[in-house]
């Protein structure tokens, strides 16, 4: 018997998105936003995990991620924002299937941003990769701001159409994403006592993987497989970690690296390029490049200047 095809649907335009969840065309081709109150007795269910090839912005006022900590929940419990980049898969094994409608959601084909600033921005907006249990959580305050944003343009995309509408879209996007920027940050700091915890996990894990045997063959941890491991995204990782130290989990993997290194060279008569071997590294030239570059000295000069101290 032939095993169902659970291979993801892939949505490569707007239109394709509407024609599959039973929605009307969209208005334009590059951007759409819907209104889940306008769409009573639709089913916005997804009936599979898909890939968008346009970006995704969904409001949400109840989300299933919201954190439980102690005695009692952690986050704001007015809804939030979940973000998806073209070509992420939506509803994978791991998680729920989502639908394509929250209260509000916004799907911008990167064309309908082309020629603008905005354009080359988006790619730097680390929350569009985080995983669907990192969602935004909103206070009312917040939330009350970023409906605002919403509907201001369901009102421009629903009027007619002149030269100056596609600007005033791309103006209040660029707000909305800066507001989440700065709440993504403030979420970090409220939930400082559960990322505490991710952080010290981090700290026992990169322990782990610079004492082990195998360090030589396996290479230097990535910042992917330590987010695997942890069970976040690589890019919340990243994020929490320089809200929360100024630094991102590269630097982060980078500076115990060195740790390490300064440790070997001090202690062991270890050639420099057997420590490089020992600590991940397949080319010796890369390690003493990524030493001086942390501490302004070859591995060969720290030796010595130890030796001399």
């Amino acid at each position: 018997m032939k095993k169902p095809d659970h291979a993801p649907l892939r949505f490569t335009s707007l239109s394709d998105a509407h024609r599959a969840f039973g929605l009307p065309s969209p208005r334009h081709p590059l951007i759409s936003l819907l209104n889940s109150a306008a769409m009573a007795g639709i089913d916005l269910s997804a009936p599979h995990s898909h890939v968008l090839s346009f970006y995704k912005i969904a409001y949400r006022s109840r989300l299933s991620s919201r954190l439980r900590y102690g005695q009692g929940y952690y986050d704001f419990d007015e809804g939030g924002l979940l973000f998806a980049a073209p070509g992420q898969l939506i509803g994978g094994t791991e998680e729920p299937t989502e639908g394509m409608c929250g209260h509000f959601t916004l799907l911008i084909h990167p064309d309908f941003l082309a020629g603008y600033p905005l354009a080359r921005k988006m790619r730097h907006y680390g929350f569009f990769t985080y995983a669907a249990h990192e969602a935004l959580h909103v206070s009312e305050l917040e939330k009350e701001l970023l409906l605002s944003l919403f509907k201001t343009m369901e009102a421009e995309l629903a009027s007619r159409l002149d030269e100056f509408s596609q600007d005033v879209v791309v103006a209040q996007l660029e707000l909305l994403l800066t507001y989440a920027n700065r709440f993504y940050k403030r979420q970090f700091l409220t939930r400082k006592t559960v990322h505490s915890d991710l952080l010290q996990r981090l700290e026992e894990l990169l322990a782990e993987c610079f004492s082990s045997a195998d360090l030589p063959s396996r290479g230097i941890p990535t910042v992917q497989y330590l987010a695997q491991r942890l069970h976040v995204s690589a890019s919340y990782l990243s994020d929490m970690l320089r809200t929360l130290t100024g630094q991102s989990a590269q630097q982060h993997i980078h500076d115990k690296l060195i740790e390490q290194a300064k440790d070997q060279l001090a202690t062991t008569a270890l050639s420099v390029s057997e420590v490089a071997y020992a600590l991940g590294f397949e080319h010796p030239q890369s390690f003493s490049r990524l030493f001086k570059t942390k501490t302004a000295l070859s591995p060969l000069a720290f030796r010595q200047s130890f030796q001399h101290n």
